[in-house]
């Protein structure tokens, strides 16, 4: 989702505090957004087309973390969106699997490429820092 900044308002929590329980959305804004993307978890690995609205194509690229029930005994895949190019290339992280990790007590909340190395670097909850291989797919190392 795309949100202006100067139009987001403010909302109660108690607005709130049983909405999360009921609702199967993950999202909760008192401001409409600007514009939407939608991304299948259910792609395999690679590239895929996807439509991008124009109010995404400012960007360069776009990483994304999310859960991969596709055929495989990944966890998590990283989705990396070119909205300039209408294409996402799908990243399972071969690494991240249930057999190593407690999927749901760990996990992982965050990404960014390095610009020098263009490596992707990430965090989560219960797992330390990491550098993902060239491939982007396997674990090169732990950061400390």
């Amino acid at each position: 989702m795309c949100f202006d900044p100067g139009q987001l308002t403010a909302f109660p929590l108690r607005d709130v505090a049983g909405w999360f329980k009921q609702s199967p959305d993950r999202i909760y804004s008192a401001t409409a957004p600007l514009a939407e993307v939608e991304i299948s978890s259910r792609l395999t690995a690679g590239p895929h087309a996807v439509e991008v609205p124009e109010e995404f194509r400012g960007l360069d690229e776009l990483l994304l973390v999310g859960s991969y029930p596709e055929a495989s005994n990944a966890a998590c895949a990283i989705f990396v969106l070119h909205p300039p190019a209408g294409e996402v290339t799908v990243l399972p992280q071969t690494w991240f699997t249930a057999g190593k990790y407690d999927i749901g007590y760990q996990w992982i909340t965050r990404v960014t490429r390095d610009p020098a190395t263009g490596r992707i670097l990430g965090g989560g909850i219960r797992i330390g820092n990491f550098e993902l291989a060239e491939d982007g797919m396997g674990l090169e190392r732990w950061i400390e």
